[in-house]
């Protein structure tokens, strides 16, 4: 049996919550919806260097701890869960890159600047809320030239009905908003 409403989390652009439970809380911005939710025990422990990472991974990490609250799914800094992550973003980490780039050719560089950051993979969002998370189980980042959200969904499910994954993490994200959902395998 397939519960693909376990739970979800949203996180818009002011606004932030969680469906099943219903509540939603509103934010000046994403630092201070990180911090709420920190206080709120949505997030059991503070996101490391989440200053430093760029928008879509911040909607992503605050989208997933929503979505396990939601789901009434716990989770401690040094415990492991089998848990699987899936998304897919409109244009991967083309924003990241594409700042990257424009920084770096305006300061007229030759060489790599060594004090940035660059997410040269779309999977890299997802990445981070895995390792925030300790999620152990698949990390995908799938691409479809249409229907993205429909065609990744239908993927998670089969994954699902496959039996290798119990638990998966449905995200979708680009630079403005970003939701995930908990589908889980029972019996």
């Amino acid at each position: 049996m397939l519960n693909t409403n376990k739970g979800k989390g949203w996180v818009k652009s002011q606004a932030c919550g969680c469906k099943k439970k219903s509540r939603g809380w509103k934010y000046a911005n994403l630092r201070l919806a990180y911090e709420k939710l920190l206080a709120d025990g949505i997030l059991a422990y503070p996101v490391e260097n989440f200053g430093r990472f760029n928008r879509q991974a911040k909607l992503i990490n605050l989208a997933v701890a929503l979505a396990l609250y939601d789901a009434n799914i716990s989770y401690a800094k040094a415990k492991k869960k089998a848990i699987a992550i899936l998304g897919s973003t409109p244009n991967g980490c083309l924003e990241a890159n594409l700042a990257y780039f424009r920084d770096y050719w305006e300061a007229g560089r030759t060489l790599g600047r060594g004090n940035l950051f660059i997410y040269t993979l779309p999977s890299s969002p997802l990445a981070e809320a895995a390792i925030h998370f300790g999620f152990t189980g698949k990390l995908l980042y799938l691409g479809f030239p249409r229907n993205a959200e429909k065609e990744t969904f239908k993927y998670a499910l089969n994954m699902l009905k496959s039996g290798t994954d119990k638990i998966i993490i449905l995200v979708q994200a680009n630079a403005h908003s970003a939701t995930a959902q908990v589908l889980q395998k029972t019996k």
